[in-house]
Formats: C-alpha cells, structure tokens, sequence
C-alpha cells in the first residue's frame, strides 16, 4: 500500500497469516483441545502460539492456574496480547522467543502444548530438552505435529500442481516430526517417557472460495519456494494448475482438503 513501509506490510502479513491458520486449523483444533484436556489449576506453555487461540483456551480451561504463549513473531504476539485483553483474561501472558532456548524457569509448568509449532526448530533435541527443563516432574506433553507430506491431499495436491506429477513431491519442515521412531528417539533423549501417538484425520480449510483459497496457499513458504524455483512460463502453468485443483475441492462451507496429523503425548520422565 502507498505509504505504507516493508516493515508495516510484513507484520500485517503475520497478523493475518496468523488469523488465516486458526481458520483454516478449525476443525483440528477441537481434537487438540480435547487431547490437552487442561485442568483448573495448571501451568500451560503453549509453544508457537502465533495470535494465541490455542493460549487463549489454554487460559479459560485453566482458571485457577496461568497460560504463557511464546512465538518468535513479534506481531504475533502483540495481536494475541491484544485478543487476550479484549476477552478479559487476567491469568495469560504472551512473550516474544525462541522455544528451543527460551530461559524459562526450571519445573515451572504443568503442560506443555504446541499446535504445529513443533516441527520448525533447528535444533529439535535442544528444544525438547529445553521444554522438558520447564516442566515439573511427571509433567505432560501435549503437540499436533503433520504425518508424512504424502499423507496429507493438501501437501501432494499443491505440489503436483505447481511442479507437475511428474516430479517428485520433495520434502518439507514442517513433516520433521512425521516419522513417530524419529520423533520417539528425540523426546526419549529429551527426558519424556509414555510416549504415545494418536492418529487424527480431519480436513483443513484454505478459505471461503478460490480466490480467498489460493492466495492463502500462495503465502505458504513451501509454496513460494516451489514457485520461485520454476521458469515464468511453468509458474504460470503450475498457478492455472492450482487454481483448477482448488476450484475440485470447493464446497458450499469453503475449499477442504484431506489431512492426517498425530497427538504426540508424554510425560516429562
């Protein structure tokens, strides 16, 4: 927009980027609030809380207790504080920083969760660690992490699209915790114990129509990258291609695709 500087436009990106996934993430979220099944008196750490929905609840389920979000996108933040706020919550707090070497303070909460916010550390090993020095002992880990890229329609449809299904559908961060052995391996060294994984299929939606649908897959960064790799000619093909893909998966309630994740549950050992 005139006037506005790159600085303003990209935390504007986030914010709505933020909005754009609790919507999309709608129909996953009621498994993943049952699965954290907050009680009255915890201490939550929601790891990646992005706008804080999942933070939010968090709070509410935990009326006699606290809910702490942190996510490393500074508008993120400052969006959820303002949410919190407006709903009136007294017992939430939001911080801006990196999960994987965050100080938080040893044995200081009771669950640990994280919606998809797991799956993007450098480091995954550090991070565990890091999230199992917060909890106290016997403390639980509660995270919906993506199955494998080539379980979810959403991850193969986009990708055939734009790179044609001749070509091989690579792989991507965010499936980084798909592999249960791998991800056991990592929370096992991490101190966790009980380590269990529960199976969960249920749709995403990318947006009212078409339009709304590809301009919130064209703001996905495997997206972008996928683009910016091909010629402008095959960009364009690949774009048309998305667009007939979306216009297959529209229905009356929006543009779903099909999409697997786990519960990854443990306790702090």
């Amino acid at each position: 927009m005139v006037g506005e500087s790159t600085e303003e436009v990209s935390r504007a990106d986030e914010v709505e980027h933020a909005a754009g996934f609790d919507s999309e993430l709608r129909r996953l979220d009621v498994v993943f609030q049952g699965a954290c099944d907050v009680q009255a008196r915890d201490r939550v750490l929601d790891v990646g809380c992005g706008a804080g929905q999942t933070t939010r609840a968090a709070a509410r389920a935990a009326h006699e207790g606290r809910a702490l979000g942190v996510d490393v996108s500074a508008p993120a933040i400052e969006q959820a504080r303002g949410l919190a706020a407006a709903e009136g919550l007294s017992n939430v707090a939001f911080e801006r920083g990196d999960a994987q070497v965050h100080p938080f303070p040893h044995g200081s909460v009771d669950l640990v969760i994280s919606r998809f916010g797991t799956m993007f550390f450098h480091d995954a090993g550090a991070a565990f660690a890091n999230l199992a020095w917060a909890l106290r002992p016997a403390g639980r880990l509660v995270m919906m992490v993506w199955q494998a890229g080539d379980r979810n329609e959403w991850d193969v449809a986009i990708h055939r699209a734009l790179a044609g299904s001749d070509r091989p559908i690579a792989a991507a961060p965010a499936f980084s915790l798909a592999d249960p052995s791998r991800t056991t391996e990592i929370l096992a060294a991490a101190g966790f114990v009980e380590i269990a994984f529960t199976d969960v299929e249920e749709p995403v939606c990318y947006g009212p129509d078409v339009v709304a649908a590809e301009a919130w897959v064209r703001s996905f960064t495997c997206t972008r990258a996928l683009v910016e790799r091909l010629d402008p000619d095959s960009a364009e093909r690949g774009l048309a291609r998305l667009r007939e893909t979306l216009s297959e998966h529209q229905r009356d309630d929006g543009v779903w695709f099909g999409a697997r994740s786990w519960i990854v549950t443990a306790l702090r050992g």
